[in-house]
């Protein structure tokens, strides 16, 4: 068996040993998985980023055997996580056969430093928001083909929505969803509902691709989307999107509560106060609105 291949097998080894202490009634031994202040690692993971720290570090590629000297790793271990990190887009192996890193890292750091500047500049406005309708907001991003939460302020009161920072939500049943989706380009509409389908959650939910653009259309018009129960019965949600300086979209700033908060009469209220919010937190990150959404009430 070659190093490469014991790394894998330590990967399962080491969750065969943490896992017995995941017993909510046993005490975490620190002392035997610690040892003296050392977390214990896997080696292939901890090699795989040595190699991308170290090319991180270097203009020039670097060929097979090189890493291997550099870093004293077996020749076979280093071809097998190079061959692992270009598949997965984290490297590219030239027709010298150098390698050299990819551009994922550079869109995932940006996408990391994106994410910390809209929570920075949307929070305040977001528990504005909170403050003045009584109801639960969030502050989502799209991410891959999913919608995420990166913010949740709690509606004040015994009324509240079962969300978190970190929930992960469809696009077409949503209105951060379709709120995210209004402004891509159709292709890009196109390609993300080709991988996720429009499965139905309620039988509200849009599932049909020309309904969706239907809607995503209504949105651009109107500068807000509407989820009426789509996603979940006896949840309305509604969302505005947020641009940055080039333009794009970068967020959406929503509220979600029960039909019984956000009643018939209230929609049109509350859906100007989640475009006003949505309109400051573009202002305060150097962006605009497109031409065409609509700026007031």
């Amino acid at each position: 068996m070659n190093e490469a291949a014991r790394d894998l097998q330590g990967l399962s080894k080491a969750s065969d040993k943490v896992a017995p202490f995941l017993d909510p009634f046993q005490a975490f031994p620190y002392p035997e998985i610690m040892g003296e202040n050392k977390a214990p690692r896997v080696n292939a993971v901890h090699r795989g980023l040595q190699i991308l720290e170290l090319l991180a570090g270097q203009r020039k590629g670097w060929s097979t055997s090189e890493i291997s000297r550099r870093l004293k790793i077996p020749k076979s271990t280093a071809s097998y996580l190079l061959h692992t990190l270009e598949s997965r887009g984290y490297l590219n192996r030239e027709e010298d056969g150098l390698y050299r890193l990819s551009m994922k890292l550079l869109a995932l750091g940006s996408q990391a430093q994106h994410g910390v500047e809209v929570r920075e500049v949307a929070l305040p406005i977001l528990r504005r928001l909170v403050t003045e309708t009584g109801i639960t907001g969030h502050l989502a991003l799209l991410e891959g083909d999913q919608a995420i939460y990166i913010e949740r302020v709690p509606a004040p009161g015994f009324i509240q929505i079962d969300t978190w920072v970190g929930r992960r939500m469809p696009l077409h049943s949503t209105s951060s969803g379709k709120a995210l989706l209004a402004f891509l380009p159709e292709e890009h509409v196109e390609s993300l509902i080709a991988t996720t389908g429009l499965p139905r959650f309620t039988p509200k939910t849009i599932t049909s691709l020309p309904r969706l653009k239907q809607e995503l259309k209504k949105i651009r018009e109107s500068g807000f989307a509407l989820d009426d129960e789509e996603n979940t019965p006896g949840v309305r949600c509604l969302a505005a999107p947020v641009f940055d300086r080039f333009g794009k979209e970068a967020a959406a700033v929503s509220l979600t509560g029960p039909v019984q908060q956000i009643t018939d009469d209230q929609l049109a209220r509350v859906a100007e106060k989640v475009r006003e919010a949505a309109r400051q937190a573009t202002k305060a990150m150097g962006g605009s609105l497109p031409a065409g959404v609509r700026k007031g009430p």
